[in-house]
């Protein structure tokens, strides 16, 4: 049973021969085959390079294509570059710091946009180079993240209070660029689509339910009708949204660190298949293999079993090879 094979069998309910290794590595990944991220996040032969490399080396059922967000770049955010940390929007020149601007702002064709046709292109070489064996992982950014990106995150918190309507203006808006970015993701070899939708933890229970909830809902929905798996990854403490993520029906729910696997499973029901868990920094980067065994053996333990193994966030560059080893071999320990 290959990657492949294995990936759709357990999101049906089938047989499997181990559990599914798919977390999120973008700083390792360029760090094993010695790149500056400043690179990786830039050049999609990078990227492709480091994702292979590390998928073998790890033996990973993915390979992953996500990096910052492409679509504020390629619709004029004002960008800050580094060279070995990951980019960052400059928020002090917020694209839309002027909420009338977003009226006459043009949706970037994913194409075209040059941030977004280099993931597109590096899920083309992904999908060339080892789509027949393994998964291969596209992303877009939710609504709150991707509007967050575009007015700044202090301001749209308040814009939640001060103009709803302009907030569901701004998240149609993004919906339909996330929309068109999957489809063509799809079209270039995606099989998975992640929505990082990170904000969306920072904006509490009331308010997720009365502006988020919705469109991530659409944009979920929208992927699946394109015939892609969706993966929503939700940084921080998601333990009051629970039940209203539970009800998006998205393929897989990544669990941050701050959130007890056992809260989650309550939270999301018995059947959601749930990813992570295992704290990046305290386990993975700075504990032992002895911790990270017993760490992922708890997580599995409390998730039921519908588990895919990887880590609350992002695995940190610095992780020790012994302790990727030992997450990775849990696959079959614990199978």
């Amino acid at each position: 049973m290959n990657s492949r094979e294995r990936f759709f069998a357990f999101l049906e309910g089938r047989p499997v021969d181990r559990l599914l290794v798919m977390p999120l590595t973008m700083m390792l990944a360029a760090e094993r085959v010695g790149i500056p991220y400043g690179r990786y996040a830039l050049d999609y032969r990078v990227l492709a390079q480091a994702q292979i490399h590390t998928a073998e080396e790890f033996g990973f059922d993915h390979v992953s294509a996500i990096t910052e967000t492409r679509e504020a770049r390629d619709c004029g955010a004002v960008i800050r570059y580094f060279e070995n940390q990951p980019y960052a929007i400059d928020e002090s020149q917020a694209l839309l710091s002027d909420k009338k601007v977003l009226a006459h702002l043009k949706a970037p064709d994913p194409h075209v946009g040059e941030s977004m046709r280099d993931r597109l292109q590096a899920i083309a070489l992904l999908k060339e180079k080892v789509g027949n064996e393994k998964i291969v992982e596209g992303w877009v950014e939710g609504p709150c993240g991707a509007a967050a990106d575009l007015r700044g995150i202090n301001t749209l918190m308040l814009d939640f209070y001060d103009d709803p309507d302009f907030v569901h203006d701004l998240f149609n808006f993004v919906l339909d660029l996330a929309l068109r970015f999957g489809k063509a993701q799809r079209e270039a070899g995606a099989d998975l689509i992640g929505i990082g939708d990170p904000a969306a933890s920072l904006v509490g229970p009331k308010l997720y339910r009365e502006f988020v909830w919705e469109w991530e809902k659409k944009l979920a929905d929208g992927l699946h009708a394109q015939g892609l798996r969706v993966r929503l990854h939700i940084c921080g403490n998601t333990k009051p949204i629970l039940p209203e993520i539970a009800r998006l029906g998205v393929d897989i729910v990544d669990v941050d660190s701050a959130v007890p696997m056992s809260a989650a499973r309550a939270g999301l029901g018995p059947n959601q298949i749930v990813q992570g868990g295992i704290d990046p920094v305290r386990v993975l980067q700075m504990g032992t293999p002895e911790q990270v065994i017993a760490a992922v053996t708890e997580c599995h333990r409390a998730s039921g079993g519908r588990f895919v193994l990887g880590a609350g966030c992002e695995i940190p560059p610095g992780t020790p090879l012994e302790n990727m080893r030992a997450l990775a071999q849990c696959a079959k320990a614990l199978a």
